[in-house]
């Protein structure tokens, strides 16, 4: 009976041993581990989501910036009408300027020739004839300052037909 016995006590003896080897095994790859959990980890470069998160966040993405977009884009429109209203009355008013100019530079022409002329005149005709001569420079120059107001009346009033239409069609 001794040998069935024996059998016994070895095959405890090659499990024990067996156990023991395995034990300093796993004792190894446990002490590994923290370095493992780092070489194991998974790193997501690009993470990838389903298409209705990606629409649903494209969604919400353009109704948070539409409003602020048609904001700034009626703030444009409104300061782009804003200088084209300002270009049509500097171009109204260079074009009053410029008949002002046109007209001053002929008045100015008339002033010289009836300041060098009543002296001459005066000298060569006599007193009613002088009087006549004088009273026709001034009607003259009368005429070309109404011509002028005339002038400068109908440049204003393109010029507010101009800044009417143009109110009319901002609104």
């Amino acid at each position: 009976m001794a040998n069935p016995l024996a059998d016994c006590v070895s095959s405890l003896r090659s499990s024990n041993h067996l156990l023991a080897s395995s034990i300093s095994i796993l004792d190894s790859g446990v002490n590994d581990f923290p370095r493992l959990i780092k070489v194991l980890q998974t790193t997501r470069h690009f993470e990838l989501l389903p298409t209705s998160a990606l629409q649903t966040a494209q969604a919400d993405l353009m109704a948070s910036i539409t409003p602020e977009i048609e904001s700034l884009l009626s703030r444009v429109e409104a300061y782009l009408d804003r200088l084209a209203r300002r270009e049509q009355a500097l171009i109204a008013r260079y074009e009053l300027l410029e008949g002002r100019l046109s007209m001053s530079g002929e008045d100015g022409e008339a002033m010289r020739r009836s300041a060098a002329g009543p002296g001459r005149n005066s000298m060569a005709a006599d007193g009613e004839g002088g009087r006549e001569a004088l009273r026709m420079k001034q009607m003259r120059a009368k005429k070309e300052r109404l011509a002028y107001a005339v002038e400068r009346l109908a440049l204003q009033a393109q010029q507010r037909e101009r800044q009417l239409r143009m109110s009319v069609a901002a609104q």
